[in-house]
């Protein structure tokens, strides 16, 4: 069962691909001179898709074509490589390029999952009776596109994950002259606001102890993608206890949504060979 339709894997993948290096298909230092078919690096990518999608385990998700061995060990060596974040960081230029992103409105906001396996972006949560819980610091521009994220444990606020989150824009190349951060009423205090004034950020931040409707922003963009990002089910529940490993399986869900959005965006402006018959 395919975990995202065809027209979205398949630019992923011709991207993906690019950045692995060339391997044999057999292990040219055999002894005998043969060995096994190396398992092709596709169907490794589409394993990892649907272990992210569906939020499965390796052994639920492998078969005759490849084992969970295989699965986790291309998985660490593709992290080693950046190979992850490099597409991330493709793709989120490639939608700078065709439909541009809107930096100056940025979204900040944090979202607490499940970690029931622990790990080092794991603590106590405060909303689920103190079972262990992963908080997300998400960044994302005025349209929903998730720019980059802190990640830490469910009982850390959100206030002292801001300035690190806020250091992620350096990594954007250029930026607006005059950005606003629109932030909710957990970030009202005078620290946020001074960590906004020494970058030289404008601050849109909901007020405490007043209704949300009157108070309405542009902040409902970030909350979009905390969905957009929930429906990962690896992400909405984590075992991964290591933290380069989830930030990879991140990387990858965000590379997804932007080439969706930009799909999506572009299919009324833009004609190539492959467009969906519909619009997605």
């Amino acid at each position: 069962m395919p975990a995202l339709p065809s027209w979205l894997t398949e630019p992923l993948w011709d991207q993906f691909a690019t950045l692995l290096p060339v391997r044999p298909v057999y292990d040219p230092a055999h002894p005998l001179g043969c060995h096994r078919r190396r398992v092709s690096d596709r169907i490794v990518f589409d394993k990892l898709l649907q272990v992210l999608r569906f939020g499965c385990s390796y052994q639920a998700i492998a078969d005759s074509t490849c084992s969970a061995t295989t699965i986790r060990g291309r998985r660490d060596e593709w992290i080693r490589l950046g190979a992850f974040a490099q597409l991330r960081e493709i793709v989120l230029n490639a939608y700078d390029r065709i439909v541009g992103l809107v930096l100056e409105q940025i979204a900040i906001d944090g979202s607490i999952t499940k970690a029931a396996g622990g790990g080092e972006a794991a603590g106590r949560s405060p909303v689920d009776r103190g079972k262990r819980g992963m908080k997300r610091s998400a960044m994302t521009d005025g349209y929903g596109i998730p720019l980059d994220r802190v990640l830490a444990g469910a009982n850390c606020h959100d206030s002292p994950l801001l300035a690190p989150t806020l250091d992620l824009l350096n990594d954007l190349g250029p930026l607006p002259d005059d950005i606003t951060v629109h932030l909710d009423a957990g970030h009202d205090s005078a620290k946020t606001r001074s960590v906004l004034d020494e970058r030289g950020l404008r601050g849109q931040i909901a007020h405490k102890g007043e209704k949300a409707p009157l108070q309405a922003t542009q902040r409902w963009h970030v909350e979009r993608t905390h969905a957009w990002q929930n429906a990962f089910h690896r992400l909405a529940r984590c075992y991964k206890r290591r933290l380069h490993v989830i930030n990879a399986f991140f990387d990858l869900a965000d590379a997804v949504i932007t080439v969706r959005s930009l799909i999506r965006r572009a299919w009324t402006t833009h004609r190539w060979n492959n467009r969906p018959i519909r619009r997605p």
